[in-house]
């Protein structure tokens, strides 16, 4: 018997768990970043970050097949080998038994989730086009936004009652219950007809139309370097709040509410993208974030790189408003003029800026040096860059 469509509604939130699935292998093991470090034999204090970054490296490598892979066979088939995959590095982490095991199964941890978040973007560009498909992103995000508020709460729960490997079980849980809701309910987005082989050199094709399209490649450096200084912060917070700010068990708690920051802005971002277009939105709140973070940066070396932790807290909460508007738009600025290659086209897309904001952000999360000078000198210097990147990729359009 055929799938129906399912609601708009039901839609958007199955892209959002889809999506949400490297965020939740993020943030739930947040607050157990120190115990697996000390458990598994982590050799400096800094290396508990690899927990991290190795997701990332599994992601950026996954990415640049699935797309590929989804455009030949399916989008469905292709986030069911990506949630297989997970499930297999997951089950490694759960028994690893020394830090470089750990790191193994996070990359293909990371390898497997790239299924899901990189076809679930093909998924929705093959609904919507435009400052629609803005809208989705945006509202995808306002639900996606739920995660890094409660997973890292309740990874803190499970540390109170069982080991951090319980955690990982119930990552395999999850992505079960995201298979069978993706099998069941959604129907296949991509028709028969539409469908292209597999083929190295369409790959090539579509990685040249990427890199020679200004605005695609100008809005995917400038996702990368955002998105890499988030990937800093994503690596030192635990650090930051728990040993430099001596938060401890309450890390959660600040984690949470300064996510809430980025889902506060993708929900107005939904609201106002149809009005005043992605551009004008983006640009604004880029400018306010550089702008932002540079008084910020020169306050920092000013105190010895420690504010109070109620004056950090309203920077970061500020400057994550203005990311919050920035994701979903970037990415659905780069695949405006990937229509007709989107499944490649998001592979590649997300393969570079995965890239970008893999090796910013794990070169600055490892100068910590005890200070935020390091983070919130990461957030001012790349978000120059963004904006340069974004600023050139709109003159090189405007004169064609």
């Amino acid at each position: 018997m055929p799938i129906r469509e399912p609601s708009n509604a039901e839609f958007i939130a199955l892209v959002a768990l889809l999506t949400a699935m490297v965020a939740m292998s993020i943030d739930t093991m947040l607050p157990a970043l120190g115990t697996i470090a000390t458990e598994l034999g982590a050799r400096q204090e800094n290396s508990r970050q690899y927990v991290l970054t190795a997701l990332f490296a599994g992601l950026c490598i996954g990415q640049l097949l699935y797309g590929p892979l989804s455009d030949s066979i399916g989008r469905k088939p292709a986030i069911m080998a990506g949630l297989a995959i997970y499930g297999v590095g997951t089950v490694l982490c759960a028994f690893a038994a020394n830090f470089e095991t750990m790191l193994i199964g996070r990359a293909v941890q990371g390898f497997g989730a790239s299924g899901p978040r990189i076809v679930s973007m093909a998924m929705v560009r093959d609904r919507q086009a435009g400052a629609g498909m803005a809208k989705v992103m945006s509202l995808v995000m306002s639900i996606f936004i739920l995660v890094p508020i409660i997973a890292p709460a309740i990874g803190q729960l499970v540390l109170l009652v069982a080991s951090w490997r319980a955690i990982f079980y119930g990552l395999l849980v999850i992505a079960a219950i995201t298979g069978l809701w993706l099998t069941l309910r959604q129907p296949e987005t991509l028709s028969l007809e539409n469908r292209a082989p597999m083929r190295i050199g369409a790959l090539a094709r579509a990685a040249a139309s990427v890199v020679t399209t200004p605005v695609t490649i100008g809005y995917t450096l400038a996702a990368g370097f955002v998105f890499g200084a988030f990937v800093t912060y994503l690596g030192t917070s635990q650090q930051i709040f728990s040993v430099q700010y001596g938060q401890g068990n309450l890390f959660a708690l600040y984690f949470g509410s300064l996510a809430v920051a980025i889902g506060l802005a993708s929900i107005l971002n939904s609201r106002l993208v149809m009005r005043f277009g992605m551009r004008t939105l983006s640009k604004l709140a880029l400018r306010s974030s550089v702008l932002l973070s540079l008084i910020f940066f020169v306050y920092c070396v000013i105190v010895g790189g420690h504010p109070p932790l109620a004056v950090f807290m309203i920077y970061m909460f500020a400057n994550f408003f203005c990311n919050g508007i920035l994701f979903g738009n970037y990415n659905a600025l780069a695949m405006e003029p990937m229509g007709e290659i989107a499944g490649m086209a998001a592979s590649i897309i997300g393969t570079i800026t995965t890239f970008v904001s893999l090796v910013t952000g794990t070169l600055i999360g490892q100068i910590y040096d005890g200070t935020l000078i390091p983070l919130v000198g990461g957030f001012a210097g790349l978000g120059l860059a963004a904006l340069i990147s974004s600023e050139l990729a709109e003159a090189r359009k405007a004169r064609i």
